[in-house]
């Protein structure tokens, strides 16, 4: 077994506030709990949560580490009371309940993956996140179904960028907006039908158009606030609008009546709070429907750039920015 030193090199919020607050600190490897793993970190994915950790507006939640970091990937080196001894050696990737910008990570075991196949850690680093998000919001509320119509928003992220290629390849008619005709490339070379500059264009006529008038069965939203009326337009009759992130606002005035006479529904998610028991049948959906797909290259995690762990208040202004396409990753 890894011999498994009593410190360990982590990325703390010194304070609320820019990307300048993240410090390198000099923290206690912990140690794992009943049902809990211990990972040994090679790469850590970098999500919106984590930069509104930083700020003062996503605190963990109790019990949970207050470093940044909810996916990582590498070898297990200790397992807690009630892991099977034989997952030390494994190399997973995990979703994490906080903790992942160190060089150690608890986490409970249901929560962690084997790599596919063929893959290195950085690439297993960009799909915890990503993937339970997508896979729990857009299949398992908004139950999209083969032969229907997707638009997803801010196509060119992380999230949108693993949205529309499974929305592709559990065939699905995808749309997607993003802010620059770049991004819209990228939307279109990953499956998209058709990409929306949302910039230029408006997507609530662009989808009715491609439809025929009818509008498009379920949209999966990180923008919500001036949004939410205009996805209602542009959604079909019984359609489904997933809303996974508030960057335009928390708050929308909508067409009560328009919502009930069109039978629309209206959903939302956080995945951070939710039980390890739910995660885990995530987990279990994503191995058996979504491992063989990575495993054959016919979805894959798009990575924008990797930072090394010191050099995560950069990769945090990287995102912050907005001029990403993909996923960005830390390696420790």
């Amino acid at each position: 077994m890894t011999s498994i030193p009593e410190t360990m090199a982590a990325v703390e919020i010194s304070s609320p506030g820019g990307p300048e607050v993240l410090k390198v600190t000099e923290r206690p490897v912990p140690r794992p709990g009943h049902g809990e793993i211990l990972i040994k970190v090679e790469a850590a994915g970098v999500n919106r949560p984590d930069l509104l950790q930083r700020a003062g507006a996503y605190p963990p939640p109790p019990g949970a580490s207050d470093l940044p970091g909810l996916e990582v990937a590498g070898q297990v080196v200790s397992v807690g009371p009630g892991v099977a001894p034989s997952m030390v050696g494994e190399d997973v990737c995990a979703l994490t309940p906080g903790g992942g910008y160190a060089h150690y990570c608890l986490t409970p075991a249901p929560q962690a993956l084997p790599y596919p196949k063929g893959f290195d850690a950085v690439k297993a680093a960009a799909l915890p996140e990503t993937f339970f998000t997508v896979w729990t919001n857009m299949f398992d509320r908004a139950c999209l179904s083969a032969g229907e119509s997707l638009l997803v928003h801010g196509g060119s992220s992380g999230i949108g960028t693993v949205a529309i290629q499974l929305g592709v390849a559990f065939g699905a008619r995808v749309f997607a907006t993003a802010g620059n005709d770049a991004k819209c490339e990228a939307c279109l070379s990953l499956g998209a039908e058709r990409a929306i500059n949302y910039r230029e264009e408006d997507f609530v006529e662009v989808v009715k158009a491609a439809t025929d008038g009818r509008g498009v069965d379920v949209i999966l939203d990180m923008v919500a606030g001036p949004y939410v009326q205009r996805n209602l337009n542009a959604l079909a009759e019984s359609g489904r609008l997933s809303i996974i992130a508030v960057m335009g606002g928390m708050s929308a005035e909508i067409d009560i009546f328009g919502l009930m006479r069109n039978r629309h529904t209206i959903t939302g998610s956080t995945l951070r709070p939710r039980t390890i028991t739910e995660k885990a049948a995530i987990a279990r959906s994503l191995q058996s429907k979504v491992w063989p797909l990575l495993e054959n290259n016919r979805v894959k995690p798009l990575i924008h750039k990797v930072f090394p762990l010191d050099q995560a208040g950069e990769a945090h202004a990287l995102m912050e920015a907005g001029d990403h396409i993909g996923k960005i990753v830390l390696t420790a």
